[in-house]
This record gives structure tokens, C-alpha cells and sequence, in this order.
């Protein structure tokens, strides 16, 4: 059965079906009579389109989210005193979404990671994507998902305020086959939850791997690094890379390796062990599919938790090895090398040519659905 038309991939039926539960939703209302959500001008793109700001919150959590690239802005949650701070990398205004910077916070897409060479054969017919990154291609282009403008819906959900974001990306943009029909979720739960809802459909067989891409430091905005963050993955395997980070095709254990994290262990304890330029990780790891959490991060200093679960089959743990100080964000902090980590729900990288990977092509017909949360709490 294809893992779209089931809208799981690899989570337990029990998990997914209490996930898909709270997706229920009411008529949309107008914004005002949703309780705990509220937009604001962000700006206008260099084209003059114009980009909203919704704020969601639940009197603990409150999350930012603008329509440009459907981004994640900021993340604001308490720490074990109380004191309330932002976890998420970005940046003040709008105007640092528009320059270049490492896809704070963006929704990437159409295809998440990396495809080798930027290339691939669907259906006997051969597709060029741009190298954005040499030798390969990234994230969907130069202009993936996470540099169009979004429209929005903020609706009342059933577990918490909520704005819906939908794009429709044009047969051939990017180089990509089919016409599709994109939306992705926001809520902001009354657990203390970021969940985030993907759903997808085409009508050309293409492929697809959906994410978000926030960094996250628990620390809040601070100069403190992210290397002694405690990490736990429930993922006893991992896929290995070549030197361009295209993975070998291999399904690995972690087990005696740097990659290890199925014990809770920080971030740092080990990553002078992953050789290469930059350093660091920047791996796909093969979740294990029990139910719970898939990764749990926690800060010692200030107590902050994050717990993810998501109904995809992996997820990429990136130690922001490429972050060179070039990036100056809230605050004014600079964003230096291992200021933040990813935790990326998807499929795995470069599934277009690897058959023993989970299945990453959707077909007309089928729904692609996707459900990550990013829970937050204190110890």
C-alpha cells in the first residue's frame, strides 16, 4: 500500500489515528472569534506583495508563524522558572527572510534534502532541478516553497487556535512534473504543542517530501551554542552519506557509532568524532516507529524540553554546521556554527533513486498527509 493514500507512512495506527483526530476542525469563523490568534502586517516582498503575521498562543506557548514560505518565526515558551523566551532561530522583521539565510523556520518543499545531481527519472521520463547546492539540488531550487507567498485561513480547531496555509506550485516549477495542491497546518494546542498538519495532491505523478525547518535553542536568544543540549532519537539505524551528503543507499546501525543518540546524550559529547568539512551532523535517521516521542531534546541550564513525534519515517538531526556568523538575528545575536539544531520530519533524502527507501512519489489519485508536533515543557 502506498504510503500517501494511507497518509501514515511509518507510525503506528493507534498514533496516527489520535493524531488525525485532533485535525477535525469547525467552519472557519472570522478572526476575531477565534480565541487566541491575531494577524499583523510583516511587510511587503521586494515585488510589493504583502505578508501576514499570525500569532497563536494558549496563555503558556505563543508561535509566530508569516506566509511568506509559511515560516515559523518564533517559538516563545517558558523555562523552568517561568521566564518566557524564544527558541527558535530567525529573525525581527521581514526583511531578513527576504536575504539569504539557511531556511529559518521555512516550510522547504517540494522535495525536502537533497536529490544527487539533480536529476531523476519518473515514469520513463528524465527531470532537471537546478544545483543549488553543488553538486545537488536542495530543498526544492532556488525557489523552493520556502520563498513564495502562502495564502492563509485561521480557523478555531478542536484542540487550539489554528491558521491553514495553502499554495498550489505550477506543473514544471522548479523542474518538478504536476500541478500541486499544497496545505499545511498551524496549531497551537492546549498541551503546549506546535502541531503542524501537511496534506498535498497532484495530478502528475511527482515526487514530494514536505518539512519545516526551524532551528531550535533552548537557551533562547542567547550566544550559548547548542552542544550541550541532551538529544535522545528513538532511531536504532541511519542512513550514510557520501561526501556531498546524498545518502550511500545503506540502512546502518548507530550502535557504536558517534550517531548514537538512543540514549539520552549531548549534542557535543561526540561531534568531534564526525569528520569532514564542516563538521557536525547532518544525518537522516530511520525512526523506530514506537509510539511516543521520536526525538526529545532538553537544555540542562534552563530546563526547556522539546519532544517530537511525527508520522514519517525519519528525520534529519542537522547540528547547524554551516551556520558562519553571516546570519545576525533576534536581538542582534550573530548565529554562529552550531547555534542551533533541526529536527526535520520526512522521508529520506534522495528517495527517487534509492528503491529500498520508504516510497516518495505521489500519484494523482492519492493524498499525501503528514503530521509533526513539537511539544514544549520544563524540568
Amino acid at each position: 500500500m502506498n504510503a500517501f493514500a494511507s497518509g501514515a507512512g511509518r507510525a503506528p495506527v493507534a498514533l496516527l489515528g489520535c493524531l488525525l483526530s485532533l485535525a477535525i476542525v469547525a467552519p472557519g469563523p472570522a478572526l476575531g472569534d477565534v480565541k487566541g490568534l491575531s494577524k499583523m502586517d510583516f511587510g511587503k516582498t521586494k515585488d510589493g506583495e504583502t505578508v501576514d503575521l499570525y500569532t497563536l498562543q494558549n496563555g503558556r506557548i505563543t508561535v509566530k508563524v508569516a506566509t511568506y514560505g509559511a515560516t515559523v518565526v518564533s517559538i516563545e515558551v517558558p523555562d523552568r522558572d517561568g521566564k518566557v523566551d524564544d527558541v527558535a532561530l530567525g529573525f525581527d522583521s521581514l526583511e531578513g527572510y527576504l536575504g539569504e539565510h539557511p531556511y529559518f523556520g521555512a516550510t522547504v518543499g517540494r522535495v525536502a534534502n537533497r536529490i544527487a545531481k539533480g536529476k531523476f527519472t519518473l515514469d520513463g521520463e528524465e527531470y532537471s532541478l537546478a544545483i543549488n547546492n553543488p553538486p545537488n539540488s536542495l530543498h526544492g531550487g532556488r525557489k523552493g516553497f520556502n520563498r513564495v507567498i502562502w495564502k492563509a485561513r485561521p480557523f478555531q480547531a478542536a484542540d487550539g487556535p489554528a491558521v491553514e496555509m495553502t499554495y498550489t506550485s505550477p506543473h514544471g516549477e522548479e523542474g518538478y512534473p504536476g500541478k500541486l495542491d499544497v496545505s499545511v497546518t498551524f496549531t497551537v494546542t492546549a498541551d503546549d504543542a506546535l502541531k503542524i498538519e501537511y496534506t498535498a495532491t497532484t495530478d502528475k505523478a511527482t515526487p514530494i517530501n514536505l518539512s519545516n525547518h526551524s532551528y531550535f535553542n533552548l537557551g533562547g536568544r542567547t550566544d550559548a551554542s547548542i552542544l550541550d543540549h541532551e538529544l535522545t532519537l528513538v532511531a536504532s539505524r541511519y542512513t550514510p552519506v557520501d561526501d556531498t551528503l546524498i545518502p550511500t543507499g545503506e540502512i546502518a546501525p548507530v550502535a557504536g557509532t558517534p550517531l548514537d543518540f538512543t540514549r539520552p546524550t549531548a549534542v557535543g559529547a561526540r561531534i568531534d568524532k564526525m569528520t569532514g568539512d564542516p563538521g557536525g551532523y547532518d544525518h537522516n535517521f530511520v525512526l523506530d516507529g514506537r509510539p511516543g516521542a521520536s526525538a526529545t531534546v532538553h537544555d540542562p541550564k534552563t530546563g526547556r524540553v522539546l519532544e517530537m513525534t511525527t508520522t514519517e519515517p525519519g528525520v534529519q538531526f542537522y547540528s547547524g554546521n554551516f551556520l558562519d556568523g553571516s546570519n545576525v538575528g533576534k536581538a542582534g545575536v550573530t548565529y554562529k556554527k552550531h547555534h542551533g539544531l533541526c529536527l526535520e520530519a520526512q522521508h529520506f533524502p534522495d528517495s527517487i533513486h534509492h528503491p529500498n527507501f520508504p516510497n516518495a512519489v505521489l500519484r494523482p489519485g492519492e493524498t499525501y498527509r503528514q503530521t509533526t508536533v513539537y511539544k514544549f515543557s520544563a524540568r
